[in-house]
């Protein structure tokens, strides 16, 4: 039988990129089999290196809430194209996307531009360092901001065990300043503050999980969190690189009425093209280079098509304003698999707010890392696969959300509907 041309892509880039893929969870070790290649995409559609087309619920892990490839934002690229693709100097269109951003998140005074999640991430915890003269900063078990030594840290045994490496090359002595505690948990966040007094430079937290799947606070949580961060001259960040101007225009900070010290964001100001941002408050900010001590620098930072891109994006979504709409979308889907599971007498969960989702095949809620670990991710794969045969594309983990756009309204929403409702029902 001769191979397909993803599989022959496949094996090429085995030869010369570390594991066939850029980034380790597209290479579907999560879920088993080998992954595809993608040729083009429009709309709510991926169309593979074979031809086939299949529903999308990954979006580009995000960026896509107008679906792939919307013509207004590719029209916005190709008029910034004309001018050039980098100019290694300060450009209009960063002054733009910086009034949009501050129009659109109140919490934010002023803002920095970069290149990826990662560094926006990175350089705010380095920024909080920096503000506070402190060296330790707190993380949650599961929440993942970014690939930087810092932030590489998991949970040990108890609230207040200091992380070990979750990567090899991250020297233990970072790990130690990190403190990771479980998600949703009040007690473990007094006793860390408690034990490490006037020493948490930070604390940082994806407000709505999205990278251990789709997990919502307990009422009163994040309020807490604020609270706290206050009281003790901790700077608060936000790492809402994926929720940011997808569940609301202002983020998490605007659904919950909490406004964070900085907040990093990603994806959708990006339109598609690689980028990054944090911004906050006007006296922490003002700590970084070149009118303060806290370095950060970037050649690409703020670059003109990844600006445009951004822009047109951000317009769109004040133009269109699709967030009830989009809620109801997700809701539709959640509502078809829970009647589904039901009927099959299958344990599943769906959390799911606006345009993010996850299922989770397990009997509890999730609210945490530890209950959402005790999903059955043997079953997950088995779905992933039965509904990637039918032409809906979901995220190859049992742990990273999913994401809709606008482009899913009507037949691609119903269609992924259908094979959810399917699929359960051969499990």
């Amino acid at each position: 039988m001769s191979s397909t041309h993803s599989e022959s892509l496949f094996a090429r880039a085995q030869q010369l990129i570390p594991g066939g893929v850029n980034s380790p969870v597209r290479a579907f070790r999560s879920v088993g089999g080998a992954p595809f290649f993608v040729k083009s995409a429009r709309g709510a559609t991926l169309t593979t290196a074979d031809d086939r087309e299949l529903i999308d619920f990954v979006c580009t892990w995000g960026p896509a809430i107008h679906g792939h490839n919307h013509p207004v934002i590719k029209a916005a690229i190709a008029e910034a194209l004309e001018n050039g693709t980098s100019f290694g100097t300060p450009n209009p269109y960063e002054v733009e996307m910086a009034e949009l951003i501050v129009q659109f998140v109140p919490s934010i005074q002023k803002v920095r531009m970069c290149n990826s999640g990662t560094e926006a991430t990175m350089s705010a915890i380095r920024l909080a360092r920096g503000f506070t003269k402190r060296d330790k900063i707190i993380k949650f078990a599961g929440c993942y901001h970014g690939h930087s030594d810092s932030l590489l840290i998991k949970a040990g045994s108890g609230a207040l065990t200091h992380g070990y490496p979750d990567s090899a090359g991250v020297p233990a002595s970072f790990a130690r300043e990190t403190i990771v505690l479980p998600y949703n948990d009040r007690a473990a966040l007094v006793e860390a503050f408690a034990a490490n007094p006037e020493q948490i430079a930070g604390v940082i937290i994806e407000p709505y999980c999205g990278n251990l799947g789709f997990i919502m606070p307990d009422p009163g949580y994040l309020s807490h969190l604020r609270e706290i961060t206050a009281q003790h001259g901790t700077v608060l960040i936000f790492d809402e690189v994926m929720t940011g101007f997808r569940l609301a225009r202002g983020g998490v900070q605007e659904l919950e009425s909490i406004t964070p010290d900085l907040t990093t964001l990603g994806k959708i100001i990006g339109g598609g093209l690689p980028v990054g941002a944090f911004g906050g408050r006007a006296d922490i900010m003002d700590y970084l280079a070149p009118l303060g001590p806290v370095y950060q620098a970037g050649t690409l930072s703020g670059n003109p098509l990844a600006m445009a891109a951004g822009i047109a994006a951000l317009k769109l979504l004040d133009e269109l304003n699709p967030y009830e709409r989009l809620d109801q979308l997700g809701a539709q889907l959640r509502d078809a698999v829970l009647a589904a599971a039901k009927t099959k007498g299958l344990p599943v969960q769906v959390p799911q707010r606006g345009s993010m989702f996850s299922i989770f095949f397990t009997s509890q809620p999730v609210r945490d890392y530890e209950t959402a670990i005790k999903g059955d991710i043997k079953l997950f794969a088995r779905f992933f696969h039965a509904c990637l045969e039918r032409g809906v594309y979901l995220a190859p983990s049992a742990f990273e959300a999913g994401f809709l756009s606008t482009a899913h309204e009507g037949a691609a929403i119903d269609r992924a509907c259908e094979v959810f409702t399917e699929v359960i029902g051969e499990l």
